[in-house]
């Protein structure tokens, strides 16, 4: 039983070393898959809230404002500060590094395929 939760626990870090990028930028993708918390999301592009401020026009109650703050908040996309009694809210930028890393991995792979298919073309042109 023992050897078996070495084993276990042995693979969960094999797992996480090997797949920061792809936990990482999956989880961005998962809790901004809800629109009403991409809604939340980017209203702190403008800055600093207060959770009152975020859910002023919102199609949802306050308190489920905090809780779509909480699930942004956990995954690292938000950030939250005491100011008296008010929770002010910010985005962590940082927190989308890795998504972005990944969707300009896409930009990168575009370019090779339109460097090769230019140089293709070009010595086609040249041999003609």
């Amino acid at each position: 039983m023992r050897r078996r939760l070495f084993l276990d626990v042995a693979l969960d870090i094999s797992v996480s070393y090997s797949l920061p990028l792809a936990m990482a930028y999956g989880n961005a993708l998962a809790v901004l898959a809800d629109p009403t918390r991409r809604q939340v999301f980017e209203r702190l592009r403008a800055g600093p809230r207060p959770v009152n401020a975020l859910a002023a026009g919102l199609p949802v109650s306050r308190p489920a404002v905090s809780q779509h703050l909480k699930v942004l908040k956990d995954a690292g996309l938000v950030a939250e500060r005491s100011e008296g009694v008010r929770r002010i809210y910010s985005l962590r930028r940082e927190g989308l590094n890795e998504l972005r890393e990944w969707l300009d991995s896409f930009w990168g792979d575009a370019l090779e395929a339109f460097k090769l298919e230019a140089e293709k073309s070009h010595k086609t042109r040249g041999s003609r």
